[in-house]
């Protein structure tokens, strides 16, 4: 893969995020570009059938408690990164709605656990106003069927795809993010 030539100055900012972390590419992913500029990045997960995880769902994490994890993980980015995710609205439902998953070319809710919708900080204008908020949704149900399947943490997957769509905001591709992440793994 090739990264785009100005990913250099923030490529580093982002590897700093995820150094350290057990953070490994097993993850799909794929991005459409909106015809207005904005950015729809997903983070995909490889199928799951709903009855891997079905028997036990009374017992799992609640929308609310993936949010304030989440959440928890903004907070612990630098203050730079912390400043420009400030108006992002972060988001937890069970599953993507049906425009969603269309917007990145799915048709399975379960394929799709994170998506970032907004315009990327270099592609914003001083300009432009009327749109709605930058927005990171985090998709509870296929969160939980991966973090079974691949025996993670909760914290472990939140963090993960919530600093993924976050890397979105600032700009970085799919192509991008998956680059950072294995030279994290180096």
């Amino acid at each position: 893969m090739v990264a785009s030539p100005d990913i250099a100055p923030r490529a580093s900012c982002i590897l700093a995020l995820t150094s350290n972390r057990n953070l490994s590419r097993m993850f799909q992913t794929g991005s459409r570009r909106n015809p207005i500029t904005a950015t729809k990045a997903a983070f995909l997960v490889p199928a799951i059938p709903s009855h891997h995880i079905e028997p036990t769902m009374e017992r799992l994490p609640s929308v609310d408690i993936m949010e304030d994890i989440a959440r928890a993980v903004l907070r612990e980015l630098p203050e730079d990164f912390r400043r420009h995710l400030a108006d992002v609205i972060l988001r937890v439902e069970d599953f993507a709605t049906v425009e969603q998953l269309g917007s990145v070319g799915l048709s399975d809710p379960w394929r799709l656990s994170g998506l970032y919708q907004g315009t990327p900080v270099p592609l914003e204008s001083v300009w432009e106003s009327g749109r709605m908020p930058p927005r990171i949704w985090l998709f509870r149900r296929p969160l939980l069927a991966e973090m079974h399947a691949r025996q993670l943490s909760l914290e472990a997957i939140v963090r993960h795809v919530v600093i993924h769509e976050a890397g979105h905001h600032f700009g970085f591709s799919d192509a991008d993010m998956h680059m950072l992440e294995d030279r994290a793994e180096e």
